[in-house]
C-alpha cells in the first residue's frame, strides 16, 4: 500500500510569525540606538502576533461552536453539525448506527432535544438526522471548499470527545487526498473513503461527526476516525486523524435532504459481490467474484463468478480492502483495466466502471 492510503479504525505557526517579525525589525540600516537595534520593535511584535492569532481562535470558536451538537444514540455518543435552519444535522453513519431516534444537546443549552434519522449512508460513513422541534437560536454552520484546503493550514476540531461536549482541539492539515479504510469492528462501517483530510488535531471517541474548521470559520471536514498504531494494540496513533471532506459532506447531505436518500454517490463500482482468497501459504492473494450484478460493469466486461481479480489498472489486488481502495481512486464512467484469473489462465479486460 502506498503512503497516500492508510488503513484506520475509527506547531502552531506562531514561531514563524515571531521569526518574520524579528527579521523585519532587523532590516533597517543606519547608526545609533534605533528601535530595531535596541529590540523595542521586536519585543512589541511578539505579543502582537500572538494576540492576533489568539483573537482568530476565539472568533472562530465563538462563531462555529454553537453549530456543533452532541448526539446520544442508545449505546453510542458522537457529535454532529447543524446543516440548515430547518433542524437538519449531518454526522457520521457510525454515530447513528442502527438507531432511528436520538437525543441532541446543543452547545448553548443543556436541554436535550429529540431527533429522528432521515437517512444513513454507510458507504461514505455519513448520515443526516433532523430535530423534531427546532429550538430558538439554532445556527447552521458554513461549509467551505475542501478542494482549496492546503497542507499546513491551521484547523480546529470541535465536538464531544469522551462525552465532553463543546470541546475544541487545534492542529494543522497534515495531508490531503488520503484514501482510508475503516474497520467494521468497533462501531465502524467498513467504508473505504477517498480524498480524506488528515489532521494533527486530536480526534478522540465522541469527536466523530463534529466539525474540522479553518480560521475563516468554515467547516472543511467531518472528523471521522483516528489511525491505529499496531504497536499500541487497539490504541490510536497520536496526531493522525481523518475527516471526510466538506465537498463530499455537502454532496451527500443535499441529496439526503432533498430525496431522502443518496441518488448520486460519485463512487465507482464493479457491480460484484466478492471475497478475499488466500494462496497455499495462507497469504491474501486476490478477490474472488461470488456474484455479478446483471447489467453491471463487470457483467458487461465478461467477468464471471469464480474469477479471481488480481489487479485494477497498475494496482495489485490482494484483499477486498485493497479492491475498495483502488476503486475509491476512480469515478463512475472511468475505463480501467481489470486483471483476473479464470481456471488458472490470466486475462485482462477493460471495464467501464458503474456507480455504487
Amino acid at each position: 500500500m502506498d503512503a497516500s492510503r492508510t488503513r484506520a479504525r475509527l506547531c502552531l505557526p506562531l514561531a514563524a510569525l515571531v521569526c518574520s517579525a524579528s527579521l523585519i525589525a532587523g532590516c533597517s540600516s543606519g547608526s545609533g540606538s534605533s528601535p530595531a537595534q535596541d529590540g523595542t520593535t521586536t519585543q512589541a511584535a511578539v505579543p502582537a502576533a500572538a494576540n492576533d492569532l489568539q483573537d482568530d481562535y476565539l472568533k472562530v470558536i465563538k462563531d462555529v461552536l454553537p453549530s456543533v451538537v452532541q448526539i446520544q444514540a442508545r449505546t453510542d455518543l458522537g457529535s454532529g453539525v447543524v446543516y440548515d435552519d430547518k433542524g437538519h444535522i449531518v454526522t457520521n453513519a457510525h454515530v447513528v448506527g442502527d438507531e432511528k431516534t436520538f437525543k441532541v444537546t446543543t452547545a448553548n443549552s443543556e436541554d436535550e432535544q429529540t431527533a429522528t434519522l432521515v437517512y444513513a449512508y454507510p458507504e461514505q460513513d455519513l448520515a443526516v438526522i433532523k430535530l423534531d422541534k427546532v429550538p430558538d437560536g439554532l445556527k447552521a454552520a458554513s461549509f467551505g471548499d475542501s478542494s482549496k484546503v492546503e497542507v499546513g493550514q491551521i484547523v480546529l476540531a470541535m465536538g464531544s470527545p469522551l462525552g465532553l461536549s463543546s470541546s475544541v482541539t487545534q492542529g494543522i492539515v497534515s495531508a490531503t487526498g488520503r484514501t482510508v479504510s475503516e474497520g467494521s469492528s468497533g462501531g465502524g462501517t467498513g467504508a473505504t473513503i477517498a480524498n480524506m483530510v488528515q489532521t494533527s488535531a486530536a480526534i478522540n471517541p465522541g469527536n466523530s461527526g463534529g466539525a474540522l474548521v479553518d480560521l475563516d470559520g468554515r467547516v472543511i471536514g467531518i472528523p471521522t476516525l483516528a489511525a491505529t498504531d499496531p504497536t499500541l494494540g487497539a490504541g490510536t496513533a497520536p496526531g493522525i486523524g481523518f475527516a471526510i471532506p466538506a465537498s463530499m459532506v455537502t454532496k451527500v447531505a443535499d441529496q439526503i435532504i432533498k430525496d431522502g436518500r443518496v441518488t448520486d454517490s460519485g463512487r465507482a463500482a464493479l457491480g460484484i459481490t466478492a471475497r478475499t482468497v488466500v494462496d497455499d501459504d495462507y497469504q491474501a492473494a486476490g478477490v474472488a467474484v461470488v456474484e455479478v450484478k446483471s447489467g453491471g460493469a463487470a457483467d458487461k466486461a465478461g467477468i464471471e463468478p469464480g474469477d479471481i481479480i488480481t489487479k485494477v489498472g497498475d494496482t495489485g489486488i490482494t484483499t477486498i480492502t485493497s479492491l475498495s481502495e483502488a476503486l475509491a481512486a476512480e469515478k463512475p464512467g472511468d475505463k480501467v483495466a481489470v486483471t483476473y484469473t479464470r481456471a488458472g489462465t490470466e486475462k485482462t479486460v477493460d471495464v467501464t466502471l458503474g456507480e455504487q
